[in-house]
């Protein structure tokens, strides 16, 4: 029992790592700061919650709470993947999978698979879970975005095209949030934050 809760332990201590993980999208209410991917996997679960009628199918919503908990958690070793750079993104499941493994090996095995488990499902995309996650992933950097002045498309030279092909999946999770972020981009088009 020791040895368990000892590597339980271990990699609670591990994940505070992610509080230093930085997204490239601001904080709203703090100007200047960047959010780290702590807050941001607490915030999308927050988002998981409240939006869930809006969700294409019914879902598990525990499970898709686990799946925003667990889904950053790679990036202690990965780091934070721009979603815009197409480079950077041909290595990212690589890279985030040798994350996953380690990170999740720090567990007695049978909880190490359950995480794994989560986390690939999620990855994968394919249950109704996995697409309404991924669809409040990817919703919720463009809410910032919207709000905070287009920061980290302008920062960044984003195209309009860019924004829709990226977050086309949203739809396949949330066809009400598909319509929304649309809506989203059309402003933030008209504003001059997303080039065309």
């Amino acid at each position: 029992m020791n040895d368990r809760l000892s590597q339980q332990l271990e990699l609670l201590i591990e994940l505070d790592k992610l509080k230093t993980v930085l997204r490239r999208t601001k904080v709203k209410s703090a100007q200047g700061r960047y959010e780290n991917s702590a807050e941001h996997s607490w915030h999308v679960c927050m988002m998981a919650m409240l939006l869930e009628e809006h969700a294409n199918q019914p879902v598990d919503l525990a499970k898709v709470i686990k799946m925003l908990l667990l889904h950053d958690i790679v990036e202690i070793d990965a780091g934070d993947t721009f979603v815009y750079d197409t480079q950077a993104a041909e290595q990212q499941y690589q890279n985030e999978l040798k994350a996953a493994k380690r990170l999740f090996g720090m567990l007695p095995e049978e909880q190490c698979q359950d995480l794994m488990d989560v986390w690939l499902e999620f990855e994968q995309a394919e249950s109704a879970e996995a697409q309404y996650a991924k669809a409040l992933d990817r919703m919720l950097p463009m809410l910032l975005n919207s709000h905070n002045e287009g920061q980290s498309w302008v920062e960044n030279g984003v195209k309009r095209e860019q924004v829709l092909q990226v977050n086309s999946k949203i739809e396949s999770g949330s066809s009400i949030l598909w319509q929304k972020a649309k809506q989203v981009i059309d402003e933030a088009t008209e504003k001059g934050w997303l080039k065309r």
